[in-house]
């Protein structure tokens, strides 16, 4: 049987998938999570066979969730699902070591036949894994010259957060995050935060509305 740490911060979209799930005779919800550090808690006292999780979390972010359960067990099999179909996100996810990425509007069609090929050891990416192969998309995208720690800082930037609130976030310091801060503005020519979070919107890592 396989069994499902299912993670979304919304209990209607959880509940809605744990339905798709469960259609399947080899798949059991084992467990559920609203954020990130609820993830991660939960993935280590239950070790379900997969954690299919939303990328956008209230809180750490799904891909710095992802981080830590893979930090704690390299052999993590995770399945991310969003509603942001950037090519950005797709890589850093793969950079990550998830091994699928669905978006949510096929996520009905395709969320069983994911689960089971990513715990089976394969990858699921579905058609978005040939944007996010595309050496063009990459090279038209400057977000992907930012390391992953800048990537984060870059995306909670781009949501609003504070310095402080991010030090919070990532377990880390202020100072830290100031640093990776004035480094990615650097890197990809940035002035101030309003610049930033055209550029975030420009290329789908955050939408006006979740």
């Amino acid at each position: 049987m396989i069994t499902v740490l299912l993670v979304d911060d919304h209990p209607v979209v959880r509940s809605g998938y744990r339905r798709l799930l469960e259609q399947a005779p080899d798949i059991s919800v084992l467990a559920e999570a609203a954020d990130g550090e609820e993830a991660y808690q939960a993935y280590s006292r239950r070790q379900p066979s997969i954690v299919v999780m939303d990328m956008a979390l209230p809180g750490i972010s799904g891909l710095e969730a992802a981080r830590r359960i893979l930090k704690r067990d390299a052999h993590a099999r995770i399945l991310m699902f969003s509603a942001y179909e950037s090519e950005v996100l797709i890589e850093r996810a793969r950079e990550t070591g998830v091994k699928g990425y669905i978006g949510k509007r096929s996520a009905a069609k395709s969320i069983v036949e994911a689960t089971r090929i990513v715990v089976s050891g394969g990858a699921f990416f579905d058609k978005l894994q040939k944007r996010a192969e595309s050496p063009q998309a990459v090279r038209q995208n400057p977000v992907e010259l930012l390391t992953p720690r800048e990537f984060e800082v870059f995306c909670h930037l781009a949501q609003g957060h504070s310095v402080a609130e991010i030090a919070e976030l990532l377990h880390t310091s202020p100072k830290t995050v100031s640093v990776h801060q004035t480094h990615l503005m650097r890197k990809l020519r940035l002035t101030n935060v309003v610049q930033l979070t055209h550029l975030a919107l420009r290329h789908g890592l955050i939408t006006l509305e979740k």
